[in-house]
Order: C-alpha cells, then sequence, then structure tokens
C-alpha cells in the first residue's frame, strides 16, 4: 500500500545553526541528498561527501558576517539547513536540504525566505543552482522569483540550472 504524502504545513524555528550542530547537518545532509544522488546516479553530490570539519568551518565562516547558516528545527529536531555565503554585493546561496520525511511541508519554503530576510539591504542580488533534473526545487526557486540565467553540463548525467533573483530593500 502507498503511503499518502499530506500537504500538512509545519512550524519549524529557523535560528542560526552553532558548531554544536555540525554533527546533525552533516546527517541531515547526507539523507537529503540521497534522493538527488540517486536521481542522478551519481554517490558522490558534494553534500555527500563533505566533512563534519567542512561544515564545522562553515559555520565558524559566520562570525565574519558574511556567511550565514541557518538551521530549521522541529520538536528539537534539526529538520532543515540552508548555508549561504556574500560576495561584494551578491548572496549565494547553496546546501539547502530538508529531512526526507518532513519534505513538502513549508521548510524549505521557509529557510529560503530566512536567508533572504538575512541578505536584505546587504546584497543586489541573490544567485543558487540547483539540478536540471531536480523538479521540487525548480518549482520552489521559481515560486520564489528566481529566473534561469544559465545552464552548465558538469558530468554526461548531471546538469545544473543558475537563476538569480534581484533582491530589492522592501
Amino acid at each position: 500500500m502507498d503511503e499518502e504524502r499530506t500537504d500538512v504545513r509545519i512550524e519549524a524555528r529557523i535560528e542560526p545553526a552553532g558548531v554544536a550542530d555540525a554533527g546533525e547537518i552533516l546527517t541531515l545532509q547526507r539523507a537529503g541528498y540521497v534522493g538527488e544522488a540517486q536521481l542522478y546516479g551519481d554517490p558522490f553530490l558534494p553534500p555527500l561527501v563533505e566533512s563534519l570539519a567542512q561544515i564545522r568551518a562553515a559555520i565558524e565562516n559566520t562570525a565574519s558576517g558574511g556567511d550565514i547558516v541557518l538551521k530549521a528545527c522541529l520538536h528539537g529536531r534539526v529538520v532543515g539547513a540552508a548555508r549561504a555565503k556574500q560576495v561584494g554585493r551578491t548572496g549565494s546561496v547553496f546546501r539547502l536540504v530538508v529531512a526526507p520525511d518532513v519534505q513538502g511541508r513549508g521548510i524549505g519554503t521557509a529557510l529560503l525566505r530566512a536567508v533572504e530576510e538575512a541578505f536584505r539591504g546587504r546584497v543586489e542580488e541573490l544567485v543558487l543552482f540547483t539540478g536540471d533534473r531536480s523538479d521540487g526545487s525548480l518549482r520552489l526557486c521559481r515560486r520564489f522569483g528566481y529566473t534561469e540565467i544559465r545552464r552548465e553540463r558538469i558530468a554526461p548525467h548531471r546538469g545544473l540550472v543558475h537563476m538569480r533573483k534581484p533582491l530589492a530593500d522592501p
């Protein structure tokens, strides 16, 4: 019997991640990107081979003020995470991930909204990329007003869709 997916939204708490969250974020990343690895037939996607030390370093870099690492918490569990980096007047969003058992419940939307708010007034635009076969990610980005700027083939079995969104002050 197939399990039906509910469309119930979950109110997760979005907050900055700390170094102590690195292990949970690593576990979340691996769980969240397994589906992508299967979709592309590539178990070596960067989020799957990133080390705990690399995630800790990314979180530590937030102290300089240009990087952002956010987590989404639900009942004491990290169920989502997102990273972003500021380079000049551009914010680059990456590693947006939601736990497989709560996908489709608004957590990715809340994380992306929080990244945009954190960068508002600091950058002129946000850029990101996602896999060319990642329909859910592409829908989320388009719903948020990101437009495709180019496609890139990085392997015979894998392509990326690069997107951008101007970020005007409210």
